[in-house]
């Protein structure tokens, strides 16, 4: 059996670790010792290659020059190195071993209590985060968007089969579909409207133009690590050990289009425009004080046994407080603060990401390095707790009023949507996810 170390705790989520960068012993950073999210960024304005860097409270540490300042092993050091212009790719192929050896190297140095040398030996390789810019954390072959969130597909459901909100399959299996790759961005990602096909209700034809009821989707996006040979399923007891790490994603969605074309092979046009995910990757030795017993409700269908196992039974979820906050161009304009819209935990997920890389891979699909899972939209059990404007809308027949006096029922041109996610437990320091922020343009002319 492979090794489930990344569900241990150690002394590296000790909360009462510190750090001599003082911004990692502030209370409201999301990005203190116990954290170290992992991302490739370079100094803006700068032409050179993109490196690895580690987020300590608001400063980034550019781990390849740790590595050259003898911070890591040979073996971690060489694929560090090889992550340069390349995404975390090499690490992520690497295993979970090494992955856990740059968490712990990173903590023995950064630490208040390191050898003195430390902080003068890298203080010229930390960067204020605000100076740098980002890429993807890693080049994206595939993803695949599942539909795990109980409560948005229950709600979903009931506005367009009251009688019978949920189809049969859904308790059973882990619904997900192809995504598009290409077309995914880091945070601070723009994009126009689409375009496409709908058919208004009373239209005896569709046309074409611009959305009309854009939306964005709240989601968590995990990474997959080194992945698996083709024809070679992971089972349930290996899958957390193929985990990366989790940001945070939303796969935007342009509702009316999707309603016209979904059916019978499902999302196609109404999806593949945009997707967005924060730049930094909380790893899963990071998440594991915030583990959780997986549970369903009473009632429900217990999933099949390759779907299950003792240690998934027992920690298998996990607890991260999900929002989300829009700003209108309005609001930006008078220096008003996006408005939260909502809040829900990603602890209630109906299926895991390590039932849904089992299930991925039950066929002998091979995933790779750096594939991309989405979670499906995270809604919360309550009315407001909608992780999608077709949720708190009602369809878009109850529009939302902002504190700017405007009115939604779908995202219009200028509109900011942030994405927030953080980790609390008692006892423990709260963790972030950092940005995952998108803006609407508007359309491209229809030539």
């Amino acid at each position: 059996m492979t090794s489930l170390s990344s569900l241990s705790i150690d002394h590296t989520h000790d909360p009462a670790l510190r750090s001599w960068v003082a911004g990692a012993n502030e209370e409201s950073t999301e990005f203190p010792l116990q954290n170290l999210p992992l991302g490739m960024a370079r100094v803006a304005g700068s032409t050179g290659a993109f490196r690895p860097f580690t987020a300590v409270g608001d400063q980034a540490l550019d781990l390849i020059l740790a590595a050259d300042l003898g911070v890591f092993s040979a073996a971690l050091t060489d694929v560090l190195r090889a992550c340069e212009g390349q995404g975390l790719n090499p690490l992520m192929a690497a295993g979970s071993a090494l992955r856990r050896e740059c968490r712990h190297a990173l903590v023995a140095v950064l630490d208040e209590r390191a050898d003195a040398e430390w902080p003068g030996k890298l203080a010229g390789a930390l960067v204020p985060q605000s100076s740098l810019q980002f890429t993807l954390p890693c080049r994206i072959g595939d993803y695949t968007d599942f539909y795990a969130g109980i409560h948005h597909a229950t709600a979903v459901g009931k506005l367009f089969r009251p009688d019978n909100p949920l189809l049969p399959n859904y308790q059973w299996v882990p619904i997900g579909y192809h995504g598009r790759a290409s077309s995914i961005g880091v945070s601070g990602q723009q994009f126009r409207r689409p375009m496409g096909q709908s058919k208004a209700p009373d239209a005896e034809a569709p046309s074409f133009g611009p959305c009309k009821r854009l939306d964005y989707e709240l989601e968590v996006g995990a990474l997959v690590g080194r992945g698996n040979a083709l024809g070679e399923p992971v089972g349930i007891d290996e899958a957390e050990d193929q985990l990366f790490g989790l940001v945070l994603l939303n796969d935007w969605s342009a509702r009316d289009i999707q309603a016209w074309e979904y059916q019978p092979l499902g999302p196609f046009l109404s999806k593949s425009f945009a997707t967005t995910i924060s730049p930094w990757v909380v790893t899963m030795e990071a998440l594991a004080p915030f583990r959780r017993a997986f549970q369903r409700p009473e009632g429900d269908p217990q999933p099949l046994p390759y779907l299950q196992g003792e240690t998934h039974l027992a920690s298998g979820a996990v607890s991260i407080q999900l929002e989300v906050h829009l700003q209108t161009a309005r609001m930006r304009e008078t220096g008003a603060a996006p408005h939260r819209l909502m809040r829900s935990d990603f602890a209630d997920c109906y299926w895991t990401f390590a039932q849904m890389l089992t299930h991925h891979t039950s066929n002998g699909c091979n995933l790779q390095p750096g594939d991309l899972f989405g979670s499906g939209t995270q809604s919360g059990p309550g009315p407001d707790q909608g992780g999608s404007l077709l949720e708190l809308t009602q369809g878009g027949k109850q529009a939302l009023t902002l504190p700017s006096g405007e009115q939604r029922t779908f995202l219009q041109d200028g509109d900011s949507v942030a994405l927030v996610g953080f980790c609390e437990a008692p006892g423990r320091r709260r963790i972030g996810f950092g940005p995952c922020v998108g803006t609407v343009l508007p359309a491209a002319s229809a030539a």
